[in-house]
């Protein structure tokens, strides 16, 4: 019996063999049912715990510790340091447990008295794992035999086993035991037994974590390429053939091949997400994910969480390990949409993951490597967002490695006819109604109209007509939602009161009047055209309207 059930009384000396054989059925059950459950739990957690409890039968067991070999992680605090060879890996104390006579019961449970960090090679627990077998030792065989002599002397320690932990040759980690008796066979055999069986249930609870992050990030991938189908379903490609889409669609055949990072531009609803499509689409990552993060739409408090993840208890209602969106792009493309809103005090840890290729969930201090390319857009002009301190001007230059600028809507006006059948066909189809009939009226009515809102208004434009042919049996379109339009007041007759002549004015004659009154309001506001007292808010105008009208009539600014 051990210790702490029969007051002291050790074990004899038959080895764990013999006792195996010749020992009643009883005696059988408190080995086998604890090795028996050690291999059947999946978390790396539970297997720790169940260790330990199977720990307590180990014949003089004062207290019980396992650690694992991980990366050096608290070397600049570590009490441990002014004995340590080397820092590029140690033992990491992760479950502890025992039966505590003084001292600082809660400080060993938690893991933060002095050992919490144990050298290879240093002391016991160090020397067992360096040389791949166990340190027995036993008071009165000098200060070698335990790391601290103080807690030997307060538990009333005799004895201490330092078991590697292995699984196929490597060592994990380490299954430390201190005895309130001196070490005889079976309780170095039964260290052993625990030990070996330990490494395998590690090894299984690891692989079981493995395959669960592998079966979530499978969901992430198979939901986002879902989303990748319908987005790709309402837009299938760019569309046009006039000079500026032709650039674009130039500078996407260069860079694509590459694994470079590029910055998209362009006003919102000129197709930004479908050109960071295309680059993904001719790229070597086709075959890999394409995530999209909406930056815009992350709440502060949740962007860190969002981009890498976190780890289980990190934060209130972090009830289970959550992959970020780095990891579920590994291997792929990461969008980032409207990059310009990220939190300043997140660019760092960004720019990190572009320089590196690393990152930490929340609430992890491991690093996580990851390979992904990079694809961000804006609307923003970010050289202005950098010189107003609202974005790191590291990360600006690491982004803007390859910028491609998609041209709005008014500067490829020869491309409308072409995106307006196609939004027809697709609103006709997805809305199961009749496809009216576009005409060359339509289509010079939709060629006139400056588009603020550029690609995405004009589908919203064509989808509003096509449901609305219904009542009319022909498309009318509400440009800049002006609604239904009314219909001119009728003119006075001849001979009542308050009528006019009727004047007709030739097309020559009204843009000679549109122009000299375009030139005045000009030469009123000193050039300008913008912001208050600009000639667009002299002639109530929308600006864009403006400089529309100005380009269409030739008026330069020697003209002004």
């Amino acid at each position: 019996m051990a210790e702490g059930e029969s007051g002291g009384k050790v074990r004899g000396m038959e080895t764990a063999t013999e006792k195996l054989a010749h020992s009643p059925r009883e005696d059988l059950v408190w080995l086998a049912r604890p090795l028996l459950e050690l291999v059947q739990e999946r978390s790396l957690e539970g297997v720790l715990r169940k260790a330990i409890d199977a720990a307590a039968a180990i014949p003089g067991m004062a207290l019980a510790r396992v650690y694992l070999v991980e990366p050096g992680d608290i070397c600049t605090t570590c009490p441990q340091r002014p004995v340590c060879p080397d820092q590029t890996q140690c033992l990491h104390a992760v479950v502890s447990g025992g039966r505590w006579l003084h001292g600082a019961r809660e400080q060993w449970l938690r893991q933060e008295d002095d050992y919490r960090r144990v050298p290879l090679g240093v002391h016991p627990a160090g020397r067992a794992v360096s040389r791949g077998e166990a340190v027995v030792g036993r008071k009165g065989e000098g200060e070698g035999w335990i790391a601290d002599p103080a807690l030997a002397e307060r538990e009333h320690l005799l004895g201490s086993i330092h078991q590697p932990i292995k699984h196929r040759g490597a060592v994990l980690g380490l299954f430390a035991v201190l005895l309130r008796a001196e070490p005889g066979p079976d309780a170095e055999t039964y260290t052993r037994v625990l030990a070996d069986h330990l490494g395998a249930a590690i090894a299984n609870a690891r692989a079981f974590e493995e395959i669960e992050r592998l079966r979530q990030q499978l969901e992430l991938h198979n939901e986002y390429l879902r989303e990748e189908i319908l987005t790709e379903g309402d837009f299938g490609g760019i569309i046009g053939r006039g000079p500026a889409i032709r650039n674009t669609q130039e500078q996407i055949d260069l860079v694509a091949p590459t694994d470079a990072t590029v910055l998209i531009q362009g006003e919102s609803g000129t197709g930004k997400e479908l050109v960071a499509r295309e680059v993904h689409k001719r790229s070597p990552r086709a075959a890999g994910p394409l995530v999209k993060v909406n930056c815009a739409a992350i709440p502060p408090q949740l962007y860190e969480s969002e981009f890498f993840g976190h780890a289980r208890g990190a934060f209130t209602g972090a009830l289970r390990d959550r992959a970020g969106r780095f990891e579920v792009a590994d291997g792929g493309t990461l969008f980032l949409d409207e990059v310009g809103e990220i939190p300043l005090l997140l660019q760092s840890k960004l720019l990190r993951v572009l320089q590196e290729g690393t990152y930490e969930r929340v609430g992890e201090e491991q690093p996580r490597r990851v390979d992904v390319r990079v694809l961000a857009a804006t609307n923003r002009v970010l050289k202005k967002e950098m010189v107003a301190g609202r974005f790191r001007e590291d990360l600006y230059y690491r982004l803007h490695v390859v910028p491609i600028t998609v041209p709005p809507l008014r500067e490829r006006r020869e491309d409308v006819p072409l995106l307006a059948a196609h939004f027809l066909d697709h609103a006709s189809a997805r809305l199961h109604l009749r496809r009216p009939r576009l005409t060359r009226a339509h289509v010079r009515e939709l060629e006139q109209y400056d588009w603020p809102g550029n690609i995405r208004e004009l589908e919203n434009v064509i989808e509003r007509a096509v449901i609305m042919a219904r009542r009319h049996g022909r498309l009318r379109f509400d440009l800049a939602g002006e609604g239904p339009r009314a219909s001119p007041p009728a003119a006075p007759r001849a001979g009542q009161e308050g009528s006019r002549p009727q004047v007709v004015l030739p097309d020559a004659e009204v843009r000679r009047l549109e122009r000299e009154n375009i030139l005045a309001a000009l030469r009123q506001s000193g050039g300008q055209i913008r912001g208050p007292g600009g000639a667009a808010e002299l002639l109530g105008l929308k600006p864009t309207t403006l400089a529309s009208r100005i380009k269409t009539l030739g008026i330069g600014k020697a003209n002004a």
